[in-house]
């Protein structure tokens, strides 16, 4: 797919649309994942060990549908549909929290909300990969990253605000979720998709010979992307850190407002530099990081360090996860832009289901010390195998 931005150094306005349609579907979601697993451990009475697996599932489902959706959108030739189906329908089920009163209702609405997520997320990386000229695009990766997690500041805060003015009435906070999302479905109807390049129609299911058209070095940055969400469980184990530390319920939405004020902070200039330098070595900083938070979370001695903790969890995310699509969009042919993605995520997503389910395992069986140790030792056994699954790339 050709991109519509030429070769110039400016980032599109249509790139600058597509982060202000993550800011604010953003806020919408951390809205409900800021009080969503305080709702579940308390009326609900779900365990760490069941928020751990619908965490898990949820962020397992979303990568898993990228791969199809990323895929499909390649068969296609086109990128919008895709993301204006996925967005449209994690605004459609957030009225589905409020209302739930059981555990399975509630993660029937997070896999939906979740699903969403996925149809989308392939599609949306694929066309800014399009779209981004090879001098930005690490830049571009960053901004979309920095402005959807300015929208994960913005949703706690909110949800802060409610909890406080509202007399810590979940339920009733929960219902204000959904109108950020109808603003982002009104921008991302401005946002024009370059026109498709000429293709033989695709076969579906995916095959063999497809897969191996992405080449040894995707395949070798993705297992590497199996081992980071292996190392980093769902961040709601965050949330339930601080609940058990004594943070008050209103305040509990302060944890991802920190890690996400740090993640945006650092997003565009960890993009902005990996243009300039070897983008694994941002990798190799990011997981060092990674290992440090951990290490701060697996202690519980007051609200100084676990703040510490919560923002180099953030920062980690700043530096590795625009860096990551960057390096995606370095080794992938261009034709099978959504496929990489979606494959990448896929086993990111397995990653991410058993780190998660095995992270409310160790709470339930060891608490909160276990569980972080064992997430900063994987994190250096990860860093360890960089050297050996990432090699420089030319961009281009």
């Amino acid at each position: 797919m050709r991109s519509a931005a030429g070769q110039g150094g400016r980032i599109p306005r249509a790139i600058w649309l597509l982060g202000l349609v993550s800011l604010f579907t953003d806020v919408g979601s951390e809205m409900v994942h800021s009080l969503l697993p305080v709702l579940l451990a308390g009326s609900l009475g779900a365990s760490a060990l069941t928020i751990g697996l619908i965490e898990g599932a949820a962020e397992s489902l979303v990568l898993v549908t990228k791969v199809f959706s990323g895929y499909v959108s390649d068969a296609l030739g086109r990128r919008k549909p895709l993301v204006l189906l996925g967005y449209g329908l994690a605004a459609a089920v957030k009225p589905l929290f409020p209302l739930a009163d059981t555990v399975a209702t509630a993660t029937t609405a997070r896999l939906l909300d979740r699903f969403g997520k996925g149809i989308r997320g392939a599609p949306r990386d694929a066309l800014i990969a399009d779209l981004a000229p090879p001098a930005v695009r690490g830049a571009s990766f960053g901004l979309r990253q920095a402005l959807d997690t300015i929208g994960a500041v913005l949703g706690p805060l909110l949800a802060m605000a409610l909890m406080a003015l509202l007399a810590d009435d979940i339920r009733h906070v929960l219902w204000f979720a959904a109108l950020p999302g109808v603003i982002a479905m009104v921008l991302l109807l401005k946002v024009r998709e370059p026109a498709p390049a000429a293709r033989a129609p695709a076969r579906l299911p995916l095959t063999r010979a497809g897969l191996a058209r992405l080449g040894a070095p995707f395949w070798r940055l993705a297992v590497l992307g199996l081992l980071l969400a292996l190392a980093r469980f769902s961040e709601a184990f965050l949330v339930l850190r601080a609940a058990r530390g004594g943070l008050g319920l209103t305040l509990v939405p302060l944890v991802l407002v920190v890690m996400s004020l740090v993640y945006a902070l650092s997003a565009y200039p960890a993009g902005w530099l990996s243009d300039r330098l070897p983008r694994h070595w941002l990798l190799a900083l990011g997981l060092s990081v990674l290992a440090l938070a951990d290490a701060a979370l697996a202690v519980e001695a007051g609200h100084g360090l676990l703040f510490a903790g919560i923002a180099l969890w953030g920062l980690h995310m700043g530096l590795t996860q625009g860096v990551l699509a960057s390096l995606i969009t370095d080794v992938a042919p261009a034709d099978y832009r959504g496929t990489a993605f979606g494959a990448f995520n896929l086993l990111s997503g397995a990653g991410l289901l058993l780190a998660s389910a095995l992270a409310g395992a160790l709470w339930d069986w060891r608490g909160p010390p276990a569980t972080f140790a064992a997430g900063a030792l994987l994190a250096l056994l990860t860093l360890a195998a960089i050297p050996l699954l990432v090699r420089p790339a030319q961009r281009g």
